[in-house]
């Protein structure tokens, strides 16, 4: 693992170009189902504003389990978190951007390319709880949170954007995400989480596992699965809610913080993203991601 040193912050100018096209399930059905219901308490901010201020949060913690010093791995250069956070800049649905981690290195890191530091508690259990801490602790008051996983450093800003006006427009969720295609390689991979979703674009389940399974145990090339991208965004007074809630038996199964939301009976809402998914997850992704990167040309 390369150790972080101050790389040239220049954001990478290939972003419009390479952008890839997002669509928005039950968008239009979302923002009709907004005007006919009115404007509930919950979902206004204190101006009578419909979710309208949003913050970009990245959460970034050295001691992870699988991949020790994420973060600050190397990826053509830049440290990985540089890159997510230069991608992440050039989302226009964001005011304002910033990273909240626990450890001194990242954020030593992170202000010398320019980054916003929130510092937060060692005690956090995972991202959305530290994004939680993160929102406590800023001076303005926000109505959306995107947690912006530090491991996706070619997240597109079209994906941020569209899962902000996905939420925006689906009063009746607390939070929102995306997906992609799934590769029939990844089919059983593990660090790989799958998603089923319902026709009007609200999630039913995450997993590990593939999803769904047939009788004959392989994975069927006519089946539309999908990829969960780690992206996601949440009603900030919800957000609030989160960490109060007790973990549930789904979550602790699967090692997947989102099943919490939706055992604990709150909407989802997903757009469906054409996204090269190239999460970072091991030592090994790295090689991948370089390589995919310099068959594209991206600096």
């Amino acid at each position: 693992m390369s150790v972080c040193k101050t790389a040239s912050s220049s954001s990478s100018s290939s972003s419009s170009s390479t952008a890839k096209a997002w669509i928005v399930h039950g968008l239009l059905a979302g923002a009709a189902i907004a005007v006919a219901i009115g404007a509930r308490a919950f979902h206004l901010s204190r101006s009578g504003r419909l979710r309208s201020r949003v913050v970009g949060i990245i959460p970034a913690r050295f001691a992870s389990s699988r991949f020790q010093g994420k973060p600050l791995v190397h990826i053509l250069g830049k440290p990985m978190i540089q890159r997510t956070w230069e991608r992440a800049k050039l989302a226009s649905s964001l005011d304002y951007l910033v990273v909240a981690t626990d450890d001194e290195r990242i954020a030593e890191c992170c202000r010398g390319f320019g980054a916003n530091v929130i510092m937060t508690s060692e005690s956090c259990r995972n991202g959305t709880e530290r994004c939680n801490e993160a929102l406590e602790k800023l001076d303005k008051k926000y109505d959306v949170v995107v947690n912006i996983q530090g491991d996706e450093p070619l997240i597109e800003p079209e994906i941020i954007d569209g899962i902000v006006k996905a939420l925006q427009a689906a009063p009746d969720a607390v939070f929102s995400s995306a997906v992609t295609s799934l590769k029939p390689e990844d089919a059983f991979d593990p660090n790989r989480v799958k998603c089923i979703v319902d026709n009007r674009g609200y999630a039913i389940y995450f997993s590990r596992g593939l999803i769904p399974f047939n009788k004959s145990g392989k994975v069927n090339p006519q089946f539309p699965y999908l990829l969960h991208l780690g992206i996601q965004s949440f009603d900030a007074k919800f957000l609030k809610i989160y960490p109060e809630l007790q973990p549930t038996p789904l979550q602790l199964e699967e090692d997947l913080e989102q099943l919490k939301v939706l055992e604990n009976g709150y909407k989802m809402k997903m757009i469906k993203v054409d996204h090269e998914a190239h999460g970072v997850d091991s030592p090994e992704d790295v090689e991948k991601i370089e390589s995919f990167m310099r068959e594209r040309n991206l600096s």
